[in-house]
């Protein structure tokens, strides 16, 4: 019997291979964090009775089911692949690399069209027993990613749901042994696309990215449930440089308005031959939109830089991740 507390608790994901339709959850991701839950719109009748002063119990009825909520995690150095292919869009198969245990996944920017998960939520009882809620169709709405000065890369997870069903059977949760990307194998470059240079000075980046959907498709004949969200807005890529001044490099883009290639990349321990643990996003094209350097005190100086991604015309934003993962 697991622990009674949150101690107990799981989460584990698996691609759908059509919205809503829930699939036995394969893989388990070590979680900081959730907000996964049902929202239910009800209606109740106010039919005027003869001294009747409440409203029947019976009359309540709901009309719409649907669920929402959040995931904060580390990112790790496995078991990340699903949540990535469901917020960049492209179907992803791991790329082994020559002949070892490194396997390269590359998720460049596309429509989620037809990417949902099934994510499986474990809650205890005080008593030790798990309830079973498994949360269908889930689109990821927005994903942001952060690291800073002896912090871990730290990811958020927005999503909408078509469904929360508790009738499923909770599956076992496994975990193969995984490590964390962190502040002490961070880089930040930026320059011409593909000969990107590091950056010195930089003390954290975040890097937030929306899709935005229409998520309210209630129709008839659908059982109060929402047909698959379709993108109905440009992707929105946004972030930020916390920074000492120790050059002009960015703060002169922010005076041009100059755009350069961003590429935010976690380089880990060697898995076999040349090949590295990596986590790295690559932005072809990212503009400065505040932040100019000001002297607030007698200390270093540390400007925040905000930007937006962009398209350069010719290269699509993109996630590359090497671990020894086989499969998403």
């Amino acid at each position: 019997m697991a622990i009674g507390s949150g101690l107990g608790a799981q989460l584990g994901i698996a691609a759908e291979s059509a919205y809503g339709t829930f699939v036995a959850p394969t893989k388990f991701v070590e979680f900081t964090k959730e907000s996964l839950a049902l929202k239910k719109t009800t209606a109740q009748s106010a039919g005027i009775a003869a001294g009747r002063l409440l409203p029947l119990s019976s009359r309540r009825v709901v009309t719409q089911r649907e669920a929402s909520g959040s995931i904060d995690l580390e990112v790790t150095n496995k078991a990340m692949g699903l949540l990535l292919q469901a917020l960049m869009g492209t179907s992803v198969t791991p790329v082994q690399q020559a002949a070892t245990t490194a396997y390269l996944q590359t998720h460049t920017l596309a429509d989620t069209a037809g990417k949902s998960l099934t994510i499986q939520k474990g809650v205890p009882l005080a008593s030790g027993t798990v309830t079973d809620k498994t949360f269908l169709g889930c689109k990821v709405t927005s994903a942001e990613f952060s690291c800073e000065v002896g912090g871990m890369l730290m990811a958020s997870y927005e999503f909408d749901a078509k469904d929360c069903d508790e009738t499923q059977t909770l599956a076992t949760a496994s975990y193969p042994d995984m490590s964390v990307f962190h502040f002490g194998q961070m880089a930040l470059k930026t320059g011409t696309f593909g000969t990107e240079a590091a950056r010195d000075g930089i003390r954290k980046v975040s890097v937030k990215i929306e899709r935005p959907q229409a998520v309210d498709r209630f129709y008839a004949g659908q059982a109060g449930l929402k047909k698959e969200p379709i993108s109905n807005d440009q992707v929105k890529i946004t972030g930020s440089i916390e920074m000492d001044y120790v050059d002009t490099t960015l703060d002169d883009l922010f005076t041009s308005d100059g755009a350069t290639s961003l590429v935010w990349e976690f380089v880990g321990p060697i898995i076999a031959s040349t090949y590295a643990e990596t986590f790295r996003i690559t932005l072809p094209a990212v503009k400065l939109d505040e932040g100019p350097p000001t002297v607030d005190g007698f200390g270093v100086v540390k400007p925040t830089l905000n930007f937006t991604g962009l398209y350069d015309g010719t290269n699509q934003p993109k996630i590359e991740y090497i671990s020894t993962d086989v499969s998403l």
